[in-house]
């Protein structure tokens, strides 16, 4: 018998399943907390959790988290060179902490335009390679011909071993800012995703789990875990994919909404048919714009976890995640005793930080480049949880807020972690869900809904409310963009005799999200689904991705002057020339043949298993009697891992880094 696993690494828990393959039947399912620096423990948490004699037959693991999405929202990314070859824009900002321009770069038919500056790439490397973990490089018609990216490559590698992302392998697409920008944010996640990608391997690898290994990209389908270490820029929202798909399989429904509620967002999105919308346009992340295809969706900053805190008598949630109060007490054993104890603010004193409820908490993050009064702050916080209220007594200053300012600063370098109430609290003191400490949450409901001039059940309900409205109103945006949202809060205000009616269903993953179908049924007309293991969507979602290859190649007229001689060739893999058309396209197809199933063959998919499809688009004018200007091969290959586990797997070897697959 063959089993899959799936592991799902979110920014509160990492979750895992193991997947029958004879059957698809989930066989089991665990969760854990993700331990921050160190990815690994979490995974070796929630994999100790499984069942073991399930484990030992898994022969196909698949991969999906937030990791990539969360270094580059937050700005976590590491610190990369970008060599830009040719005509770039100079005045456009570029996520990478140092930019060099050098002369190169070729036309649109792939012919150098200018000689590549090879000592100024030189003299680049040379003095950035102390400071910068990777390289970027992104030439000027690249997609037209590499030749210069893979020479700047080239050089860089004959001085330092560090990773070298070049434009053309992440897009074929025009657009040099773009792809620029692509490049150089795939290069600042290599590193960050080699230590997750290792962690995994490593555990697997050390339980002696001898299985192939993929990775769900951001558009829903799974590439090799060796391809993820090359283009860690594809696994961003790849967390979000996996709730779709995860949605789809258990609820065993083709079409539908999903509302995947995470301890730190929620994330709305759709699939028909079986296929998720993607963004044809390119996906945007952290405010840039990038080359990479991806999942539609609606993201807010509300999740289980989010910050509930009061200011001027207003309930705010968010957008901050916090340890909520009854999972504290239950991780640090003195917790309740302090929160009991916590004195109260005054009620002019309260900001997001200053909160009766608010505690933090030392992280094992290492301290660099602190500033005085930093560091002055962080030696009053230890390993065990410290109230907010009592840090500006340690300090030599009292300004309040100096030291929310100066906190704020030490949370988003991850040097502390807080503490607070939140909707999962809220839920505890309701009795919808009780997994934790409810003490905790009942004392923190008291102080904060004193606050609000609300009795404890009234502050939790109303927060409860604003909760599964936000659910609500971010479905709606997302199912109809053309109503803004200021309408959509309208209609979904009770106001007027109408509802809005959805004629797909609702799926609802994530954790207590059960709690919420009520709410939204009183707010939404909608048949609201929540399937068996929707706590562990994700993981699900991620093992039950298909291998989906897309491979666009460009025939252009080589001169309109003669059209009916010369054809180019445009690939990843290079510039090709023709003389005769045929021959280009035949070409093109057999290319783009070849590598979909080269990149079926390294996800487990044999050619026999491999579904393609051909296309072919033409440009040129009316009644034009030649060959056309411009023509576009498509070819799409399309495989389904889960089902290769009715296969044995006795060509798959161990290697020193990875385990791999003949």
């Amino acid at each position: 018998m063959h089993y899959g696993l799936g592991i799902d690494a979110g920014g509160t828990y990492t979750d895992a399943v193991i997947i029958r393959g004879s059957d698809g039947v989930i066989v089991d399912a665990k969760k854990a907390f993700t331990t921050y620096p160190d990815i690994q423990q979490g995974i070796k948490n929630v994999l100790d959790s499984l069942d073991s004699n399930y484990l030992k037959d898994v022969n196909l693991v698949s991969v999906s988290t937030t990791l990539s999405t969360n270094a580059l929202l937050e700005n976590t990314g590491r610190p990369v060179g970008l060599i830009l070859v040719g005509e770039h824009p100079a005045d456009k900002g570029y996520p990478a902490d140092s930019v060099t321009f050098v002369s190169g770069g070729h036309d649109t038919n792939g012919e150098e335009e200018y000689p590549l500056d090879i000592e100024a790439v030189k003299r680049y490397v040379g003095t950035s390679k102390p400071w910068v973990s990777a390289y970027a490089v992104s030439a000027y018609f690249g997609t037209r011909n590499p030749e210069h990216e893979l020479k700047v490559k080239s050089i860089i590698h004959s001085i330092t071993d560090m990773p070298v992302v070049c434009g053309h392998e992440l897009s074929q697409e025009l657009g040099v800012y773009e792809r620029a920008v692509t490049a150089a944010l795939n290069a600042q996640l290599i590193p960050i995703t080699y230590q997750f990608v290792n962690s995994v391997v490593s555990d697997i690898r050390n339980r002696g789990i001898n299985a192939r290994m993929l990775m769900l990209k951001c558009d829903g389908s799974v590439y090799n875990i060796e391809d993820a270490l090359e283009k860690p820029i594809e696994t961003i929202f790849s967390g979000p994919a996996a709730s779709i798909l995860g949605a789809s399989y258990l609820a065993k429904v083709d079409t539908c909404a999903v509302i995947d509620v995470g301890g730190t967002s929620t994330d709305v999105s759709s699939i028909k048919d079986g296929i998720p919308q993607i963004s044809p346009e390119g996906c945007m992340v952290g405010g840039w714009k990038t080359r990479v295809k991806a999942m539609k969706m609606e993201t807010s900053a509300l999740g289980g976890d989010s910050h509930v805190w009061i200011k001027d008598k207003n309930v705010n949630i968010g957008p901050r995640r916090v340890i909520p109060l009854c999972v504290a007490a239950t991780i640090y054993p003195g917790f309740l005793h302090s929160l009991k104890l916590n004195k109260m603010i005054m009620r002019k004193d309260l900001n997001e930080n200053y909160q009766q409820t608010k505690f933090v908490v030392r992280t094992e993050y290492e301290p660099t480049g602190l500033r005085e009064n930093e560091n002055e702050l962080l030696k009053s916080i230890g390993a065990e949880p410290v109230p907010v209220s009592e840090i500006t007594d340690m300090t030599d200053s009292r300004d309040i807020m100096l030291v929310n300012n100066t906190l704020d600063s030490l949370i988003n370098k991850r040097l502390v972690q807080s503490i607070g109430f939140t909707p999962t609290d809220v839920l505890h003191v309701l009795e919808e869900y009780t997994q934790w400490n409810k003490e905790a949450s009942d004392i923190g409901a008291s102080y904060l809904s004193k606050y609000a001039n609300m009795g404890k059940y009234e502050f939790c309900r109303h927060v409860k409310d604003a909760f599964a409205m936000n659910m609500a109103q971010d479905m709606i945006s997302f199912l109809i963009p053309a109503i803004p949202k200021n309408a959509i809060d309208e209609v979904l205000s009770n106001n007027y005799p109408v509802r809005f009616k959805t004629d797909i269903p609702v799926v609802l993953l994530g954790g207590p999200v059960s709690a919420y179908v009520d709410d939204l049924n009183t707010i939404i007309d909608a048949d609201i689904q929540v399937p068996q293991f929707a706590i562990v969507g994700n993981a699900v979602g991620a093992l039950v991705g298909k291998s989906v290859k897309k491979v666009e190649i460009v025939i252009k007229v080589e001169s309109l002057v003669y059209p009916d001689t010369g054809f180019l060739v445009f690939s990843s893999e290079g510039r090709e020339r023709f003389e005769s058309y045929g021959d280009a396209v035949d070409y093109a197809m057999k290319l783009g043949q070849s590598l979909v199933l080269d990149y079926e063959k390294r996800c487990g998919i044999i050619k026999e298993d491999t579904i393609i499809k051909v296309s072919k688009q033409t440009i040129s004018p009316d009644n034009w009697p030649h060959p056309p200007i411009e023509t576009i091969v498509t070819v799409v290959g399309v495989g389904d891992p889960l089902m290769a586990l009715r296969d044995t797997y006795d060509n798959c070897v161990d290697s020193s880094s990875i385990l791999k697959c003949k």
